[in-house]
């Protein structure tokens, strides 16, 4: 599914990350682990082709494609699915608006065909209800407002919406309790079709996971264990 090769990055003239080698299987749950600033945000950035960063050396293949200089947009709809620590507030632009444009571009992209507002609001009626999404949340402004815990449960929408290939979660865990945890915990167990790759620091979160395999971080590099 994933393959990044020799992966050396840097922002600003400094290097970020180095040398990194990772292969990750269809279907897998994958874990990054390291202390706070080891690299594994910008890692999970720059395979979601966050333009802030330098690529200096190496390859990014998804689905044996290079993507390595592909922009966010190609990349998002190819199925790469990032779940940020800190998402932009949109003023302006509903959630059912937001849902409904990404499911579009989505939708012709991966079939060559139009969706449909009614099987559009079919899908969405059938994933607000499996998260338990209240309605009026669809028609206020994206990211607007919403606490942290709600945040989350948004960002689970959106996953179980667009059913990605590789889906990046960059500490979900965080600012949720206990009961919005259970519920992404589920949501990734429920996903058999989906590969996670995702960020945390809690063990009593991620066992509760199926299958992982763990890569740790240290000062950009990966630590041999």
């Amino acid at each position: 599914m994933l393959e990044i090769k020799n992966l050396c990055v840097s922002l600003n003239n400094k290097t970020l990350l180095q040398d990194i080698n990772i292969k990750i299987k269809t279907g897998e749950r994958h874990r990054l682990a390291g202390h706070n600033g080891s690299g594994k945000s910008t890692l999970v950035n720059v395979i979601a082709g966050n333009p802030i960063y330098n690529i200096d050396s190496g390859k990014i293949l998804f689905d044996g494609v290079d993507i390595t200089n592909e922009n966010a947009t190609n990349r998002a709809l190819r199925g790469i699915f990032l779940g940020a620590q800190n998402v932009p507030e949109i003023p302006g632009l509903t959630m059912l608006s937001f849902l409904k444009h990404s499911m579009i571009a989505h939708t012709h992209f991966n079939t060559g065909k139009d969706l449909s507002m009614g099987e559009f609001l079919e899908k969405l009626e059938s994933a607000r209800e499996q998260l338990n999404i209240p309605k009026d949340w669809l028609n206020r402004y994206v990211n607007v407002g919403f606490s942290g815990g709600e945040r989350k449960r948004i960002m689970l929408l959106r996953l179980v919406l667009t059913q990605p290939k590789l889906a990046m979660l960059d500490e979900p865990d965080s600012g949720a309790d206990k009961d919005v945890q259970q519920q992404i915990i589920d949501t990734i167990n429920n996903m058999p079709k989906t590969t996670f790759l995702f960020i945390s620091h809690q063990d009593s979160f991620t066992s509760k996971i199926n299958t992982i395999k763990t890569t740790t971080l240290d000062k950009g590099k990966i630590v041999i264990q």
